[in-house]
């Protein structure tokens, strides 16, 4: 059987459809599976053994060329030529229905009451339901699983894999890597403003912690603020440009990861490495809780069917809270 996933973006949302692949490819070991997705976040999918082609588009760069449309649509139409059994979009938008619906000739995908973009679901031929606020990890589980037959529960998850893979990664990540400390990563962006937890406060999280700690940085104003907070604490170093390939490398090495909630701070979890993922405006459904995955949240209520990007409440979280919980990770892990 071959089957096509249409997941374009955003990096996040790749990491937690993709710990479905496992069991999928456990269930029926023969499967085809070829990934649909963004150019510039195929290198999250790169070396996965359960996906067998990662294909490219780069609809995102429709907004500023128009034209661009023949030349995806001609990239899609020979991505068709596969002659898939099923494709299932997992994103639930128009633009991934669509460009699913160019791919093959039978659909899956959340039914009408389960995605945001509603007018999705008219182009899916078999339709899975999942609220809408359901954790966001059972859903693109269910969404990708369901359709095939194939049923994937919590404990399954759980006791998930390792499923991000990296080789040949930048040589200078062995110079930033302590000898004689633990190291963490920390994430200091994300898209919105308001999803960032202070500066400050991640110096003082260094200072008590008193570790190596790496910050990445994705543009030019996030290493700005990281070379901020390296003047600040001789903790802290800045991590030089990294390409997805060396991102899952360095926080494969790290002893922890500390971050908003944003697509990098999700990888350690799909690594199976310690985190703690900072919330302001963003519901804690979206990650899973483990002995080693921890969440802060701020005191605000957080409606998943309207987000609301002016809810600045993570600046009120205590660093204090962030210190203990990173403490007490590192402790458990010897």
């Amino acid at each position: 059987m071959k089957i096509a996933i249409v997941k374009l973006s955003a990096l996040g949302d790749i990491v937690h459809a993709m710990v479905a692949l496992q069991f999928i490819k456990a269930h029926s070991p023969d499967i085809q599976i070829d990934w649909i997705v963004e150019e510039g976040f195929a290198g999250v999918l790169k070396n996965n053994p359960d996906i067998t082609n990662i294909l490219t588009v780069n609809l995102k760069a429709l907004k500023t060329d128009k034209l661009g449309i023949f030349q995806q649509l001609k990239a899609v139409h020979g991505y068709a030529a596969n002659n898939y059994d099923l494709v299932i979009d997992a994103q639930g938008l128009l633009k991934s229905a669509i460009t699913a619906k160019l791919l093959g000739k039978r659909i899956a995908g959340f039914d009408a009451d389960s995605i945001r973009e509603k007018a999705a679901s008219w182009f899916y031929d078999v339709k899975v339901a999942c609220p809408y606020d359901a954790n966001t990890i059972d859903r693109n589980a269910l969404v990708l699983a369901s359709p095939l037959g194939i049923s994937i529960s919590t404990e399954q998850i759980l006791n998930k894999k390792p499923f991000l893979f990296f080789r040949d990664e930048d040589p200078q990540l062995a110079d930033f890597l302590a000898k004689d400390r633990r190291t963490i990563v920390f994430v200091i962006g994300s898209t919105w403003a308001s999803r960032n937890y202070p500066a400050t406060r991640f110096v003082k999280i260094a200072e008590a912690l008193q570790q190596q700690c790496l910050v990445i940085w994705g543009n030019a104003h996030e290493k700005h603020v990281a070379e901020w907070m390296a003047r600040q604490s001789d903790t802290i170093k800045v991590m030089p440009k990294l390409d997805l390939n060396s991102l899952k490398a360095l926080i494969a090495k790290a002893d922890l990861l500390i971050g908003n909630d944003t697509g990098p701070t999700h990888m350690a979890w799909a690594l199976n490495k310690p985190s703690i993922t900072i919330f302001g405006p963003t519901p804690v459904s979206r990650v899973y809780q483990t002995d080693i995955n921890k969440v802060v949240k701020s005191a605000s209520e957080v409606n998943p069917y309207k987000l609301n990007k002016r809810d600045y409440s993570i600046n009120d979280i205590d660093e204090q809270e962030i210190i203990e919980a990173a403490r007490a990770l590192l402790d458990s892990a010897g």
